[in-house]
């Protein structure tokens, strides 16, 4: 286990219970070696309601040309302008913003609170 992202503990399930966190499966190789293919993470759509995203803040994102793709990075930059660059930690196997510019605030789904399971 990475220190960077703890296990579910017992609030966390309580919050997915009660619809507060969302289950999310890694699918890619990008995040490694933090999160593997096939590992499922929660997520709290709501993190950003009454702060905006941190530089090292994993996240996940609608891909900006793929509207049905979610993918999981990290922050590393913001932009002036409010926008965001994420990058994958496996830079060897990232698609990131260097494919695609930075994203915009709107197509990040909710910060990643831990690992599921």
């Amino acid at each position: 286990m990475n220190p960077e992202l703890p296990d579910t503990s017992y609030r966390e399930f309580l919050l997915l219970i009660l619809r507060k966190r969302k289950r999310f499966r890694v699918t890619g190789k990008s995040m490694q070696p933090l999160l593997e293919p096939g590992e499922e993470i929660l997520i709290n759509p709501n993190a950003y309601l009454q702060s905006l995203p941190q530089v090292n803040d994993i996240v996940v994102v609608t891909h900006p040309n793929k509207p049905n793709l979610k993918i999981v990075k990290r922050i590393v930059e913001i932009r002036k302008n409010n926008t965001y660059f994420i990058q994958g930690d496996n830079l060897r196997q990232s698609t990131d913003s260097r494919s695609f510019g930075t994203v915009n605030f709107n197509l990040i789904r909710g910060k990643v609170t831990n690992r599921f399971g």
